[in-house]
């Protein structure tokens, strides 16, 4: 079996796929740079046994991390744990089965790579993909499938916790959908400018990019938040929430 590591600015997503490629069991971790491998070794195996999984099962690993300091723990997980070297995204060697067309190839995140692999794969292209994460990316691929470039916008929770951080009147409040535009209250205003504000914004940039590129380029969403917006932005014909990972199956399948 593979085990599949999603290491983000926020979360760290654990996975365990089986040899028929289906998805066996899946994890969420809150990112920390000063967590040891033996942390995340006892904390995994615990999950894994809760789904009748033993670390004697994991044959492989995968990584792909954006934070550089959580490498060294996730890399000792993978071998005192699980006795195997883990493929890392990024390394060379590593086959994505895609060129990164744009000035500088090694400024592109590790997460947005697999993501292009795994949307090429599964929808073809040409595409956008928007990931709603730390960051709200957009990254562009085109029918070969190669990534041509992004857009990167702030943070859905990022926006929502600078708004409450700089005014000092102004609460932490939940993304949600309002009824209306026009907030009758802080909190009712505040949610509406979130989330009508970022629609604004997904369909402002999805148009633009088509224009840009002159082809009506399919979107896929992806993320934590993705349903929520999937379901008012027209543009998107997809939401795929576990896109990054089937992403980081297809590289470990290349690359076996």
């Amino acid at each position: 079996m593979l085990l599949a590591i999603d290491s983000g600015n926020t979360n760290i997503v654990f996975a365990v796929f089986d040899d028929e490629d289906r998805l066996r069991g899946e994890w969420r971790s809150s990112s920390g740079t000063d967590r040891t491998a033996d942390e995340f070794g006892v904390w995994l195996s615990q999950l894994m046994a809760a789904a009748k999984l033993t670390p004697e099962d994991i044959s492989a690993a995968i990584i792909a991390t954006v934070v550089p300091a959580a490498l060294f723990s996730l890399k000792s997980l993978c071998r005192d744990y699980f006795g195997c070297d883990p493929l890392i995204i990024g390394e060379d060697g590593v086959d994505l089965g895609l060129k990164v067309l744009i000035d500088r190839p090694d400024d592109v995140g590790a997460d947005r790579l697999v993501n292009a692999v795994a949307a090429h794969e599964r929808y073809a292209g040409p595409l956008i993909i928007i990931d709603f994460g730390t960051a709200t990316t957009f990254d562009i691929i085109n029918a070969d499938g190669d990534y041509i470039g992004g857009v990167i916008a702030p943070g859905i929770n990022l926006s929502l916790e600078a708004l409450h951080m700089a005014a000092a009147q102004l609460p932490r409040v939940a993304v949600q959908r309002t009824e209306k535009v026009t907030g009758q209250n802080t909190v009712e205003a505040m949610q509406s400018g979130i989330y009508w504000g970022y629609l604004s914004l997904i369909e402002g940039l999805v148009g633009r990019l088509r224009i840009e590129h002159g082809t009506d380029m399919d979107v896929i969403a992806t993320g934590g938040l993705a349903p929520l917006f999937a379901e008012a932005a027209e543009c998107i014909k997809q939401s795929d929430p576990d896109l990054t990972l089937r992403g980081l199956l297809a590289i470990h399948r290349r690359n076996s």
